[in-house]
């Protein structure tokens, strides 16, 4: 790897540190980000998937149910872009009552797991319930949730740009063992 993009990758592991520490330090300018995304990623789906509809009705079945929902989220994303203040406020609702559901979900699945005779269903089933309970006091601890998903976007930020700098560090041992081991070879061709 050249060690101008080595430079760049190390730029940007600092950038995703230091922008995964803002977002912890500010969940206010976090959640508003995140709504920001949301709107627009949702538009931008709706989108494309309405012009793969119109490109495939012709021959994949079930057109109109794609574009409804094709529809619905261009809406959506507008709706959410336009009342930016209400989805910033709503993220950390969104947030806890998703993991209710996948607490719910995670529950019933464990009797499936219990049928098939699988031994830790038990464990399944309790994660399950826990998620139902964070997921319970995420909606009655508002600012605690939102300070949560702050976190949680905070430190995957934080993550990607540790790994961008592993990964640099990994590279160079890499290219280094490498040529030490072209080295080695050249001095056994050497000697013979």
């Amino acid at each position: 790897m050249k060690t101008g993009t080595k430079i760049w990758l190390c730029i940007a592991g600092v950038l995703f540190i230091a922008i995964g520490v803002i977002c912890i330090i500010r969940p206010d300018i976090t959640l508003l980000s995140a709504a920001w995304l949301l709107g627009i990623m949702t538009l931008l789906a709706g989108i494309s998937k309405l012009v793969f509809t119109f490109k495939t009705q012709a021959f994949m079945p079930n057109s109109g149910s794609r574009m409804l929902i094709s529809l619905l989220e261009i809406f959506f994303g507008i709706f959410f872009l336009f009342h930016i203040f209400e989805t910033t406020l709503s993220l950390p609702v969104m947030f806890a009552v998703m993991v209710i559901i996948e607490g719910i979900s995670a529950a019933a699945q464990s009797f499936e797991f219990k049928k098939i005779g699988f031994s830790s269903w038990w464990g399944i089933l309790l994660l399950g319930i826990v998620a139902i309970v964070l997921g319970i006091l995420g909606l009655k601890n508002f600012d605690v949730t939102a300070k949560t998903l702050s976190t949680l976007i905070g430190l995957s930020i934080i993550f990607t740009g540790v790994a961008h700098i592993l990964a640099v560090v990994g590279v160079s041992k890499l290219e280094k063992n490498i040529t030490n081991q072209v080295n080695v070879i050249k001095d056994q061709m050497a000697q013979k």
